[in-house]
């Protein structure tokens, strides 16, 4: 009876002990499972962190690859604008030359038609009542044909007693002068014409050429006969 109780006892104490030893081994698997856990979730942390600076490092590069094609594109939009831009430019440019080439085409061909009015208005000397009134005609016309031009920005060049500009005038004759300056315009042959400030016709004129030989000779011998009497004063005061 004694013996049962102590096999008993000794069962009890097998089962304690599996127990405890059966806890032990759960709690070893818990704890290992525990820390499978949490290694598993560091290195997921640790994927995580990875994959986050590789998506952040991507993301630069391709902002910085679009920063640099917006640059890119920003330049040849402000490169075609600005060519654009002197296109434009030229092209109005190039229209207002060619309209004043036109125009001034069209009214050189009008001006010899005033030089014959100019002719036959100092040539006119109308003396019945008939040739006065076809003079007054004439008269008519002609201003009539002066202020188109006018109006159109034709004004004629005023030259005599200016000096000669070869930007404006065109030396037809040269001659001899008492009384002007070398390359003073002395009488003008064709009248010249400006259109809008620019010459549409250069004016024909008579050029001075100064003192004649002669003249200019007699220049030099009066002055060597001062140079010559003022040395001989000179020389008294000396003595």
């Amino acid at each position: 009876m004694i013996e049962n109780q102590s096999d008993n006892i000794d069962i009890k104490e097998s089962d304690v002990s599996n127990q405890e030893k059966a806890s032990e081994e759960n709690s070893s698997v818990k704890d290992q499972k525990i820390e499978n856990d949490e290694l598993s979730s560091k290195d997921n942390e640790e994927i995580s962190t990875e994959e986050l600076k590789n998506t952040i490092s991507i993301n630069d590069a391709r902002l910085e690859q679009l920063e640099k094609e917006h640059e890119t594109l920003k330049n040849q939009y402000v490169r075609i604008s600005a060519d654009f831009d002197n296109f434009r430019k030229r092209q109005s440019r190039d229209q207002d030359d060619l309209k004043i080439q036109i125009v001034s085409k069209s009214l050189t061909a009008i001006l010899p038609i005033v030089d014959n009015f100019e002719r036959a208005r100092q040539q006119l000397k109308p003396e019945s009542e008939e040739a006065q009134a076809l003079h007054r005609s004439y008269q008519g016309l002609y201003k009539q044909l002066v202020e188109v031009l006018k109006q159109q920005g034709v004004a004629p060049m005023r030259v005599v007693g200016q000096q000669f500009d070869p930007n404006l005038h065109e030396a037809v004759l040269k001659e001899p002068s008492e009384e002007f300056i070398e390359d003073l315009i002395v009488e003008e042959l064709q009248r010249g014409y400006h259109l809008d400030g620019k010459v549409l016709r250069h004016a024909l004129v008579k050029v001075s050429m100064g003192p004649g030989k002669q003249n200019s000779q007699e220049e030099v011998e009066k002055d060597t006969v001062e140079i010559d009497i003022d040395s001989g004063e000179n020389t008294s005061e000396d003595v």
